[in-house]
């Protein structure tokens, strides 16, 4: 059944587009030359257009979105499995940049559907759960030297030495990314890219130090690095942390700044709270007029959170725990709510439908 919406931010939607190329980077801190044979303008150009179209949903429709976890070498698998329930593919396609080998090795898979998906009219997100630079790549998630561990307070301070051993080895990683990045670029994608997600979070390596030289810090240096040095200018900045009780202080002591994000989103585990009107407001208060979204979640905004919490532009659900917290009926009635938007409803915005 066609669903019946609003035709808002038609003109930004209408000139997404993407092609297909890749080429490899130098690991060096070094301005990267490449910059220079992409048209910067027109990159600017693309990402005001994305960012006016999702400023333009805002109170009036909703993206919905899953993130496609590993393996990379199925980088659609959690997307495909809303298809198989609900007919539709979500407006959002979300993957990662990954720490396990096998997920490193396919990193290429994972940005090759991100232009797929791209080209078909998605949305595309990307995150990175990132090794600790103190230890090896890859590595594990939770055995103390992987995702989830920790760096001493000298550690942290010697991340940001240049010439340390814990900043060049951070660095070389950087660099890693910026290779797929910068592919994405020079086939003129525009992603919603959120390094560092979760930012008070402290059971991550980079997570849990507040202020400005402490998480928010890390997310400046990579924002500046990306920027200047790799002459990227094809990221959306997504800024992003979680529903913990001290949400409405962690939103101010864990703000980058807003010159060096363009979304805010929260993600919502705290299933007792839920989608509080508390916690929307306090990422309203911070967002002062940007566009926020719903980073992350298992149990999915019902369709009377959305109508009530207009300004969420986007919902991310988390891959399988949609499917272990949610019913099959919850599902369908959620993504086929007519405030939210598929990959079917874009389409048709830039059809004319």
């Amino acid at each position: 059944m066609l669903k019946i919406k609003m035709k808002m931010g038609l003109i930004g939607l209408i000139s997404f587009a993407v092609v297909t190329s890749c080429t490899q980077s130098n690991s060096s801190e070094k301005k990267d030359d490449r910059s220079a044979a992409i048209d910067t303008n027109e990159l600017a150009v693309k990402k005001q257009e994305l960012l006016t179209f999702l400023s333009d949903i805002k109170s009036n429709h909703v993206l919905a979105g899953i993130h496609n976890r590993e393996p990379n070498g199925d980088p659609a698998k959690w997307t495909n499995e809303i298809h198989k329930l609900t007919g539709e593919y979500p407006a959002l396609w979300s993957a990662d940049f990954l720490f396990q080998k096998e997920n490193i090795d396919h990193r290429g898979t994972m940005i090759d559907e991100a232009i797929k998906q791209f080209q078909s009219g998605a949305v595309v997100n990307i995150m990175w759960h990132a090794c600790n630079p103190a230890y090896g790549q890859p590595c594990e998630w939770d055995n103390g030297k992987g995702v989830l561990s920790s760096l001493t307070d000298d550690q942290w301070k010697q991340l940001f030495v240049e010439g340390s051993e814990i900043h060049t080895q951070f660095m070389q990683r950087v660099d890693e990314i910026a290779v797929y990045l910068q592919k994405l670029q020079e086939n003129k994608v525009v992603v919603l890219f959120r390094p560092f997600h979760e930012m008070n979070q402290g059971k991550f390596w980079w997570g849990g130090r507040p202020g400005s030289d402490g998480t928010a810090k890390l997310y400046r240096k990579i924002h500046d690095y990306l920027e200047h040095e790799k002459g990227l200018h094809n990221l959306i900045w997504v800024w992003n942390i979680q529903d913990f009780p001290t949400l409405d202080q962690d939103v101010d002591e864990y703000n980058p700044g807003s010159d060096y994000w363009d979304i805010v989103s929260l993600d919502v585990y705290d299933d007792a709270t839920g989608f509080s009107n508390e916690k929307y407001e306090s990422i309203k208060r911070i967002a002062k007029g940007k566009p926020m979204g719903i980073g992350e979640c298992q149990k999915l905004p019902s369709v009377e959170v959305l109508n009530q919490q207009k300004d969420w532009i986007f919902f991310m659900g988390w891959s399988e725990l949609v499917f272990e917290h949610n019913s099959k009926e919850t599902i369908k009635e959620v993504f086929g709510s007519d405030r939210v938007y598929m990959l079917g409803d874009l389409n048709n915005l830039k059809s004319g439908i």
